[in-house]
């Protein structure tokens, strides 16, 4: 079946989108909506022959998609809105309701809706940008993409907290993890890549940016995944502290008189990169504040890298050795600091980076007789996303993994 699949990524603020063509997988266009709510609003649009930028008030995330949907005909993008025969939508939360994406129907719309109390900042907006869509695109088969969906393979003793039962029983307090859509994606790149069956394979992947979280997967499914309950808990990232003595959180809010509001926000907007540095949550900056002698960058940086290893280790133990170790995101396919930082000293585990290659960013930077594959993998969600409206909706064959690379 010819026709176009829309990739898209509401958030309060923001709307992030691609456009791509069947059965080939080109992309026709992207961009992002900013600001969403303001009178400043600024809409990105890049395509083959099209860049546009524009300043606007949009005053939520239903002109938005009108703004977006317009833009197209008007820049002859595409002729008419029927040439988009599906839309996948990046929901954040899937809860242990949904173990892979699924066609949009009301019952799943209010399922979405319910697990808003799982994840307030996300769902609600994920199920606002479904309904606006559905009405603009009345003809076209909507879908369901979920960031937790990968990780429902997770056994109970690694999704399990050692709380009350009923915790678990009543509220759905467990390990979901999140960047599932972007673990799955780039395993099966890098096992394509390697030659070599992903369910044969031990991975750790490590995606990081802003936000980071490192997963083992281990016969091509998610067998660990460092956030938990929310995407505050695992590593260290820009402005969340991830998993700290859950003890300091009771001591500051009696110590400065906090409310629980106040704790939550210090620990997600406050802390990590940005709290330990004092000078951004934006690695790249820390990163150059190291290199003019700032010691609490260089302690940030440190302290961003030894959490990252002792994950990496903690899954080797679980998966039984390692075969290939990804980095994706974007410090992971980016800052080289931060790739050498964290294999340093992990040769006797197998892990040993070549500095050369690292630094020349090729996509296995290991050294050549080191039996563990590094590999920087960019990531891809957006095209995942179209792919499993392709797979789930529309029940075409999709590509392989190889194919957008």
């Amino acid at each position: 079946m010819p026709g176009k699949i829309m990739a898209i990524n509401a958030g309060s603020s923001s709307l992030k989108f691609q456009l791509f063509s069947l059965p080939d997988e080109h992309v026709i266009c992207q961009g992002l909506i900013e600001r969403i709510g303001m009178d400043d609003a600024i809409f990105n649009l890049r395509a083959t022959d099209v860049k546009w930028r524009e300043i606007l008030p949009i005053a939520d995330c239903r002109q938005g998609a009108e703004h977006l949907l317009h833009a197209l005909i008007e820049h002859n993008i595409i002729d008419s809105l029927d040439e988009i025969t599906g839309v996948g939508h990046r929901v954040a939360h899937g809860g242990e309701a949904f173990a892979d994406s699924v066609v949009i129907t009301p019952e799943v719309l209010d399922k979405i809706e319910q697990l808003g109390a799982l994840a307030p900042l996300h769902n609600p907006v994920n199920a606002l940008g479904i309904r606006v869509f559905q009405h603009a695109l009345p003809h076209a088969r909507a879908v369901a993409v979920f960031d937790t969906a990968f990780h429902q393979t997770l056994s109970q003793t690694a999704y399990l907290y050692p709380l009350p039962w009923r915790y678990y029983e009543e509220l759905g307090i467990r390990r979901y993890g999140f960047h599932g859509t972007s673990h799955k994606y780039v395993s099966a790149v890098c096992a394509e890549r390697m030659g070599r069956p992903l369910e044969a394979l031990r991975i750790v992947s490590c995606h990081l940016g802003n936000g980071s979280s490192i997963c083992a997967i281990g016969n091509g499914q998610s067998v660990n995944t460092s956030m938990g309950f929310t995407p505050q808990a695992g590593i260290m990232m820009g402005t969340r502290s991830g998993d700290i003595d859950p003890s300091i959180l009771p001591f500051i809010q009696q110590a400065e008189g906090k409310s629980a509001s106040e704790i939550n926000h210090l620990i997600n907007n406050q802390s990590g990169l940005l709290g330990v540095s004092g000078i951004s949550h934006d690695y790249r900056d820390v990163e150059q504040a190291a290199a003019n002698g700032n010691p609490r960058a260089k302690v940030a940086l440190e302290l961003f890298a030894e959490r990252i290893r002792a994950v990496i280790g903690s899954y080797i133990v679980q998966l039984g050795g390692i075969d290939a170790l990804i980095f994706t995101g974007g410090i992971g396919e980016n800052a080289r600091t931060a790739r050498q930082q964290i294999c340093r000293g992990l040769a006797f585990l197998g892990i040993e980076l070549d500095e050369e290659k690292n630094i020349s960013n090729q996509s296995f930077i290991q050294h050549d007789s080191a039996p563990v594959q590094i590999a920087i993998v960019n990531t891809n969600e957006e095209l995942m996303i179209a792919r499993d409206v392709i797979r789930v909706a529309l029940n075409l064959p999709v590509q392989p993994a190889l194919a957008a690379q």
